[in-house]
C-alpha cells in the first residue's frame, strides 16, 4: 500500500492559457519548430549509428554535434538555440527511459519505445524555452528569437516561472503552459474517511453514496457525429504521396475538435468530482488500479469512454493540492474479501454476478459497495488503527 501524506509542499503545477498569435508570430513559431523537429531528427541518426557502432550517445555528445551542426548551416543557426538545446535534452530523456525499460526487462507492452523520426505532417509543433529564453512584458510572452505572442490571460500567474512550453494542439490552436511550483491550499478537515473502487459500469464506487461517479458517456453520446466525420475524411482521403484537399482537412479538423471536446468534457467531471470527494473526506483509501489491460478486453470501447486513468489521476492531484492523507490499495483479490469479516472467497466472481454474499458470515451487498468498504479495511481507516486487518466490523458500518 502506498501512501501520499503531504504532497503538496513540493513539486510543480503547469498553467496553461491560450494564444492569439498574428500571423507573423504564427509562421515564426512554425519555423521555429521546423528547425527543432530537423535536430531530433538528427538526434535519432545519431543515435541509431552509435548503437549499431556500440558507442555512447548521450546529451553532452549531442550538445556538442548540435554547436557543429548550427555552424554549417546557416538556416539552423538563424533560429534561436534555447528550443533546439531542449529539443536534446527531451530526446535524451526519452532515449535514457526506453533504454532503463529495456534494462529492467519489461514486458514489451509495457515498454517506452525508443525515439522515432517525427513527420513533418503528424508531429504537433512542441518549443519548450528556459527562462533565458523568455521574458514577459507588457502582458505579451517574448520568446528568444523575437518572437512576440499575445495570451489570454484566463487566471492570475504566479511569479516564479522555471519554464515554457508553447504548442499547438489538434484542432489548430496555440497553447502556452508555465512551470511553476506547486501551492497547497489546505481544506478544513472533516474527519471522515471514504474508499473509492475503480469499474467500467460506474466509474467510481465509494463508501458514500452521494459520491459514486457514474459513467459519463461522453464518447458514446458524439460516437454519430464522430462517425459522420470519418466518413467524410474516407471519401477525400488523398492518394498517396498527393495532397490533401480543402474538404479532407475541413473533416479532419471538424473531427479533431470533437475529440479534442469529449476529452474536455471527462477532464472536466474528473476534476469536479474530485473536488467534491477532497472537500468532503480527509482520508481517501484508493484501489490502485491499472485500466491498461482493459484495452484488450470486451469492454475495451466503455472502458476508454471511462476515462478510469485519468479520473484517478485527477483524484491523486487534487489530493496532493488540498493536502488530504491518500492511500493507495493494492487492488488484488479486493473482490473476493469480505469488509465484514475479511473471509476470502475460494472463487473469484463473474463480472455477470453483482451481489457479493460471504459464505462465512452470510453478510450480503453490493459488489462494488464491498470493494470499496474492503479498500478502507486494507488501508487500516475501519475501525481506524487498524492496518491491513480483518476486523469484524458491525453490518452496515461505512466510513463516509
Amino acid at each position: 500500500m502506498t501512501t501520499l501524506r503531504d504532497a503538496g509542499k513540493t513539486g510543480h503545477a503547469r498553467y496553461t492559457y491560450r494564444l492569439r498569435p498574428s500571423s507573423t508570430a504564427r509562421a515564426a513559431l512554425l519555423a521555429e519548430w521546423d528547425r527543432c523537429r530537423w535536430v531530433w531528427n538528427q538526434c535519432v541518426a545519431t543515435s541509431r549509428a552509435a548503437h549499431t557502432a556500440r558507442q555512447e550517445c548521450g546529451p553532452v555528445r549531442l550538445d556538442k554535434m548540435l554547436t557543429g551542426w548550427r555552424g554549417d548551416h546557416d538556416w539552423l543557426r538563424a533560429g534561436a538555440s534555447v528550443p533546439q538545446q531542449q529539443t536534446i535534452r527531451d530526446f535524451a530523456k526519452s532515449r535514457a527511459k526506453a533504454l532503463k525499460d529495456i534494462t529492467a526487462r519489461l514486458p514489451m507492452r509495457q515498454r517506452a519505445g525508443m525515439p522515432r523520426f517525427k513527420n513533418k505532417d503528424r508531429a504537433a509543433p512542441t518549443l519548450n524555452y528556459t527562462r533565458r529564453g523568455f521574458r514577459l512584458a507588457g502582458g505579451r510572452l517574448h520568446l528568444a528569437g523575437g518572437i512576440i505572442l499575445t495570451v489570454v490571460w484566463s487566471r492570475d500567474l504566479p511569479a516564479d516561472l522555471s519554464s515554457v512550453r508553447v504548442y499547438r494542439d489538434s484542432p489548430g490552436h496555440w497553447y502556452v503552459s508555465f512551470v511553476v511550483p506547486a501551492r497547497s491550499e489546505p481544506l478544513p478537515e472533516t474527519g471522515r474517511a471514504i474508499g473509492v473502487d475503480w469499474g467500467v459500469k460506474e466509474v467510481a464506487t465509494t463508501t458514500s453514496d452521494a459520491h459514486d461517479l457514474p459513467h459519463p458517456r461522453c464518447g458514446r453520446t458524439a460516437a454519430a457525429r464522430l462517425a459522420r466525420y470519418q466518413k467524410m475524411m474516407a471519401r477525400r482521403k488523398p492518394s498517396k504521396g498527393k495532397p490533401a484537399s480543402k474538404g479532407y482537412r475541413k473533416a479532419a479538423r471538424l473531427a479533431a475538435r470533437l475529440h479534442k471536446k469529449v476529452a474536455r468534457q471527462r477532464q472536466d467531471t474528473a476534476r469536479k468530482w474530485a473536488k467534491k470527494v477532497v472537500r468532503d473526506f480527509d482520508v481517501l483509501a484508493v484501489e490502485d488500479f491499472k485500466p491498461k489491460f482493459l484495452a484488450t478486453s470486451t469492454m475495451a470501447r466503455k472502458a476508454a469512454d471511462a476515462a478510469i486513468g485519468a479520473t484517478k489521476t485527477a483524484l491523486i492531484e487534487m489530493a496532493r493540492k488540498h493536502r488530504r492523507d491518500l492511500h493507495l490499495v493494492h487492488p488484488a483479490h479486493t473482490t473476493m474479501d469480505c469488509a465484514r469479516c475479511g473471509a476470502r472467497a475460494e472463487h473469484a466472481l463473474p463480472l455477470s454476478e453483482r451481489t457479493y454474499t460471504c459464505t462465512a458470515c452470510g453478510a450480503s451487498s453490493p459488489r462494488d459497495k464491498n470493494s470499496a468498504r474492503v479498500m478502507l479495511v486494507r488501508a487500516g481507516l475501519d475501525p481506524a488503527g487498524v492496518d491491513r486487518g480483518r476486523p469484524d466490523v458491525p453490518p452496515g458500518r461505512q466510513a463516509a
